[in-house]
């Protein structure tokens, strides 16, 4: 099964909070950084494979879900645009000021913090994927991490056609994402998760049960 729905958006820019909305909406299920650690030893040597630019077999990777969305996606949405070229893009982004505080704060701290042994894998990965790859290794300087998200989002907007992308804050609900993807707008609120004091709360959690025996 095709992704339906590509996210260029990069992590901290409400990708969970577009997962969720998504997934209401029928198409999902949607793939995150969540279903990486549920598939740690499975998916971290596919994704170790795209930061090497080696052949990865997106239809296995993506096998069962009809989105994917934050990082590693994000920085691989050429790629996955490429290859699923009736895909739609969705870049979700926000201010970047308050954009860098709450990446700082929560994927680069996870990222240079000791983790356990059995996440070496997936951190290296994730560097390359995301440190190198986006941020040409500084995500911690921040107008040097500041002017690579802009530079990524401009890239996007340049890469992808204009019919296949909406450049889109969760902050504006369901509107404007329902109306490119053309469905329903549900009766609901949108769902709005991830604050970085919860993803914090979040990932220790995961990190602790990856300790356990």
């Amino acid at each position: 099964m095709p992704l339906d729905v590509i996210g260029a958006g990069l992590g901290r820019t409400g990708t969970l909070s577009l997962k969720l909305a998504l997934e209401r909406v029928g198409f999902g299920p949607c793939y995150h950084m969540k279903e990486v650690f549920e598939h740690l030893d499975d998916h971290v040597p596919l994704w170790d494979q795209a930061t090497r630019s080696e052949y990865v077999d997106w239809d296995a990777l993506f096998q069962g879900y009809r989105s994917a969305v934050d990082f590693p996606v994000a920085s691989f949405y050429r790629e996955l645009a490429d290859y699923y070229p009736k895909a739609k893009v969705v870049l979700t982004v926000r201010e970047p000021e308050r954009w860098f505080q709450s990446f700082r704060d929560t994927i680069m701290h996870r990222l240079t913090q000791p983790l356990p042994d059995n996440l070496a894998a997936w951190r290296a990965m994730t560097r390359k994927a995301i440190l190198e790859r986006v941020f040409k290794g500084n995500g911690l300087d921040k107008a040097h991490a500041i002017e690579r998200y802009r530079q990524h989002n401009d890239e996007v907007e340049r890469t992808i056609a204009p019919g296949c992308l909406v450049v889109y804050e969760v902050s504006q609900g369901w509107k404007p994402l329902c109306e490119f993807l053309g469905c329903r707008i549900p009766d609901e609120p949108f769902p709005r998760v991830n604050t970085s004091d919860e993803f914090q709360e979040r990932i220790a959690t995961m990190f602790q049960l990856e300790r356990s025996p």
